[in-house]
């Protein structure tokens, strides 16, 4: 039975909005999955369907999916495992109830075959164990590191007035930067075929550049001199907390005590766990990834500063 309907959760953010798009460039019919109701306002798709669903509830998860063929989504990042593990069963049990006849998660991050000990990564081994026994056929979008977090305001103020790409990785930390279109791309594509079901589909663009690299890109790009600074993890965390909270302390299972602990954890492995062959996804799901230049170009860099 061909997939029509499908139920979007995170539609309104950064990464769901993208996902939308696509998802109606290809003809089907999406609603999102929301906690608010005016969620969509003031995003390009004001009129989209929602649905009422909320994460931590198997109930309400079942009446979001009721009458969907499938449901897309990335979840927010969650520095409590247990609490991650409990989306996971929330969605899945929801899932299993509706009837769904497919299920795309995309990560938003490397997931490893393993525990980590890293709260966040591994809560996402768990949403997708829970998703996984429900035997609806699963596709995980495992992408490495977006392209568009040098465009985040924590990165590219400092871009644009001084030419600095400040970033928490290593001088040799190899990565295949991915933009969050290429993840649309390739969730999309899944919902298309049957051939990545079952699968976790790493996904990274066709280079694999070093901070360099990429400040290379950023000036040819840009137009005008960017060079790399690598920043000590705790460091780049405790500048967002700043930037963002007020305060650059990092607390304690915050979003800035998780990305430190990252790039941490990347930043002290012998060979880079960023780095992907782009030849899978585009076998199994007909995804070309954009190269990083044409990102920059794409990008309007002056917005809003």
């Amino acid at each position: 039975m061909a997939i029509e309907k499908v139920c979007v959760l995170g539609a309104p953010a950064d990464q769901g909005l993208p996902l939308v798009a696509e998802l109606l460039t290809k003809g089907f019919a999406v609603t999102a999955g929301v906690r608010r109701a005016d969620a969509m306002a003031g995003t390009p798709f004001p009129d989209l369907p929602t649905v009422a669903a909320d994460i931590t509830d198997a109930d309400s998860m079942a009446q979001a999916f009721a009458g969907q063929d499938a449901a897309a989504f990335h979840l927010p990042f969650e520095f409590d495992r247990a609490r991650a593990a409990g989306f996971g069963r929330a969605i899945a049990t929801g899932a299993k109830r509706a009837g769904l006849q497919k299920i795309v998660f995309n990560t938003a991050c490397f997931v490893a075959n393993r525990d980590l000990d890293l709260s966040a990564h591994d809560g996402r081994r768990d949403i997708e164990a829970a998703l996984e026994a429900t035997g609806i056929p699963c596709v995980f979008i495992e992408p490495t590191v977006f392209m568009d977090n040098a465009y985040r305001i924590w990165t590219r103020p400092l871009i644009m007035r001084e030419g600095v790409f400040a970033y928490p990785a290593k001088p040799s930390l190899k990565i295949n930067w991915v933009c969050i279109e290429d993840v649309a791309q390739a969730m999309v594509a899944s919902l298309l075929t049957t051939a990545a079901d079952g699968r976790h589909v790493p996904l990274g663009g066709p280079e694999a550049l070093v901070g360099d690299e990429v400040a290379e890109r950023l000036s040819e790009g840009l137009g005008k001199p960017v060079s790399f600074q690598s920043l000590d993890p705790n460091e780049f965390a405790s500048r967002m907390s700043k930037l963002v909270t007020g305060s650059s302390a990092i607390a304690p299972h915050s979003i800035y005590h998780g990305m430190a602990a990252f790039y941490s954890w990347y930043n002290a492995q012998p060979s880079s766990p960023l780095t992907v062959d782009p030849a899978l996804a585009a076998d199994l799901l007909g995804v070309v990834g954009t190269p990083y230049i044409d990102w920059v170009r794409s990008k309007d860099w002056n917005a809003g500063l």
